[in-house]
């Protein structure tokens, strides 16, 4: 076993809030870093209080509606969009931050980041339009794609 890299330790965090999602299509996650110090975490869910896709099903699915369209027609909060809420209700200053996503960011999500005065994205999945990466290097946030990690946790007996 490598000891992973300090992106590495952090995207793997990032895996394990992803298990919380109550998304049916996808898990997402992001956690909001600084100074090695996990800020705020988020996952993809419904909002507080409201039924989710797990217990409804997917309206994205029901309508035949593709990833990365229509954002609107969804149950779910993003990933991105929960961690800077999260911060903000319990006045965790995240500005200058890096953000940890298990997947490539929409440009919503994008444009919360820049306003949230994120410095950096690092994530891991794909995503079918490369609109935040050009936003972000506009606003001058760092974005840095990286290898999904080894998801296995390792441990000494």
């Amino acid at each position: 076993m490598i000891r992973p890299n300090w992106d590495e330790y952090f995207i793997k965090i990032a895996f394990l809030v992803a298990e919380r999602s109550t998304c049916k299509r996808h898990h997402v996650s992001s956690i909001i870093v600084k100074d090695k110090r996990i800020l705020s975490t988020g996952y993809n869910g419904a909002a507080s209080g409201i039924k989710d896709c797990l217990e409804l099903g997917c309206l994205r699915d029901q309508n035949n509606i593709k990833s990365g369209e229509k954002h609107e027609i969804c149950r779910a909060i993003h990933a991105e969009q929960n961690t800077i809420i999260q911060a903000g209700l319990h006045g965790v200053n995240i500005s200058g931050g890096t953000l940890f996503c298990t997947h490539d960011t929409c440009i919503l999500c994008a444009k919360m980041i820049v306003n949230a005065k994120i410095k950096r994205v690092v994530c891991s999945g794909n995503y079918p339009s490369k609109d935040s990466q050009e936003l972000f290097k506009e606003a001058g946030v760092v974005f840095e794609k990286i290898s999904e990690p080894n998801l296995n946790i390792f441990k000494l007996d």
